[in-house]
């Protein structure tokens, strides 16, 4: 399995600027050769490959004008050609975009594919720097080196995240299933009637934002006081991210130690932002980014993630006899039925109604809806797919361990 550990990293003076050379030496040859493709098919209506960049690479670096070139870990270099391609590759496929020029105002980052080393207490090893760069290794890895990335933050702030080929140890099997409703006024429900604190971490440190950014926007653009005021913005949002990332890593492993199989409701993310009045609220939550952490740590523990039919009436429908309200409203956060006279909590009921839709959905394969369509539902784990096919994705997935 594949892992990656990130760590800040205390570089020296003179590692500082070598750092800040390999940014701009990889964002110059990414940024050059997009220009390169970009006018070979406006001219002579023909595309480029790596292979071509590659070996226009070797020649450039032989010019007295880019001799500076030199300096920098030609694995580096030729990685970032890599990127670009892979850029290309998919927009042709149609998975994004045109590629974009990168931009020195960004997060800069740099990939070292080959002959990285972390030796004694946290030192880093890379090529081209001639002393060990400092490492703040809070917490140890095992397994072989696969490639590391150096980044700068807009905090100016350096890290290094060491992509690692390693065992994993599982969590336990213990035997339960469970459904969850996402929500805004807390943010996970289980089907137990545990209920996840959504901690809203932007109205947190709003006004606190508001002002710096008013104090920002006064500054002249350019200015050391501009300078350093953006880096007190840059310093609330890191603040933000961090406490955003920490909680969603803590809810997400709990609930892969406490259940085997985890229901959830395919949520249309993208649609529902475009809700002006709820935008920013739903992007504070980052339920994306949770459902893709349960999935990558249900595959490293042979757990089970599966997905119902978004379209499913979870919160109309009554847990104990099946009615559903079609007149409930999104402020009605409490209702009772007509039909069995229960009084029921619309998360909590929402979260009863996941589990039960879920175990019929695994019964049966597939589930008839009001719409006539048979829907198969997504799993992520070990139902409905081989081990192989398992060892296989869980083998080229690479994030942050936590």
């Amino acid at each position: 399995m594949l892992k990656s550990y990130k760590y800040k990293i205390k570089p020296n003076e003179n590692q500082i600027v070598l750092l800040n050379k390999h940014f701009g030496s990889i964002r110059f040859v990414y940024n050059y050769y997009l220009n390169e493709r970009k006018s070979e098919y406006e001219t002579n209506k023909q595309t480029l490959n790596y292979y071509d960049n590659a070996n226009s690479l070797t020649k450039l670096k032989r010019q007295e004008e880019f001799k500076w070139l030199k300096e920098i870990s030609s694995q580096s270099l030729q990685y970032s050609l890599k990127c670009l391609d892979g850029s290309y590759n998919s927009f042709f496929k149609k998975r994004t975009g045109f590629p974009n020029f990168k931009s020195k105002h960004n997060r800069n980052s740099f990939c070292v594919p080959q002959y990285t080393k972390v030796v004694g207490d946290g030192k880093l090893i890379i090529p081209k720097f001639k002393e060990p760069i400092q490492m703040i290794q809070d917490r140890k890895f095992k397994g072989e080196i696969r490639q590391c990335t150096l980044s700068k933050t807009t905090t100016n702030e350096y890290f290094v995240s060491i992509l690692v080929e390693t065992d994993h140890k599982k969590f336990e099997k213990t035997g339960k299933s469970v459904g969850i409703d996402l929500g805004l006024k807390d943010f996970a429900i289980t089907s137990d009637g545990f209920k996840y604190k959504n901690n809203r971490y932007t109205k947190t440190y709003d006004k606190k934002l508001k002002e710096n950014q008013q104090h920002l926007s006064r500054k002249v653009k350019g200015s050391n006081n501009y300078k350093e005021q953006k880096l007190k913005v840059a310093n609330i949002h890191k603040k933000i991210t961090n406490s955003r990332m920490d909680n969603l890593h803590k809810t997400s492993t709990d609930l892969i130690k406490k259940y085997d199989t985890i229901f959830l409701e395919d949520l249309n993310i993208k649609g529902m932002v475009k809700n002006h009045k709820l935008a920013k609220h739903i992007s504070d939550v980052s339920w994306g980014k949770f459902i893709t952490m349960l999935e990558y740590k249900a595959l490293w523990n042979d757990k089970n993630i599966i997905k119902i039919d978004r379209f499913f009436p979870s919160s109309k429908t009554c847990n104990s006899c099946g009615w559903v309200n079609q007149n409930l409203k999104l402020d009605m956060r409490e209702w009772t039925c007509p039909s069995c006279k229960t009084k029921l909590d619309r998360d909590l009921n929402a979260s009863k109604n996941i589990l039960k839709e879920g175990i019929k959905i695994i019964s049966v394969g597939t589930i008839d809806y009001r719409c006539g369509d048979d829907i198969r539902p997504t799993l992520v784990g070990t139902i409905g797919e081989t081990s192989k096919k398992k060892e296989l994705v869980s083998g080229n997935l690479s994030v942050f361990s936590r």
